[in-house]
């Protein structure tokens, strides 16, 4: 792994999750034994190379990154990224809203499982 962009991604990641769910990335990879590449390709890349690139800003990027996870139909993923959206400061009906637009584009069966997904989260959060 590069340091270097290691370092960019974590400072990244940081943006968007507490400094214990940081760590927690790097260290508690479930999928470490099966694809060990898999968390620095996440933190390197997509952080270190795409969430780091100017032009947008943090909620931007979140309300991009939860419509193509409800095109998708990418429930854990929407789970995670709903909380994210909330610690970069989206609001919980800026998140309902974004999802609820998609309905013309990809329907409602993938917009009410997004919504099903998102739900627990954000009654948390409360």
């Amino acid at each position: 792994m590069s340091t270097e962009r290691i370092e960019a991604g974590l400072t990244k990641i940081r943006e968007y999750v507490s400094e214990e769910e940081a760590n927690r990335m790097m260290t508690a990879d479930a999928l470490k034994e099966l694809a060990p590449d898999l968390r620095k390709y996440i933190v390197e890349f997509a952080y270190g190379e795409i969430y780091s690139r100017p032009g947008l800003d943090s909620k931007q990027r979140q309300l991009v990154t939860l419509s193509s996870l409800v095109t998708q139909g990418a429930t854990t993923q929407i789970q995670t990224h709903v909380n994210r959206a909330l610690t970069v400061g989206l609001t919980k009906t800026e998140i309902i809203e974004s999802i609820m637009q998609l309905i013309p584009y990809v329907g409602f069966p993938r917009v009410q499982s997004a919504l099903t997904a998102a739900k627990e989260i954000l009654l948390k959060n409360e």
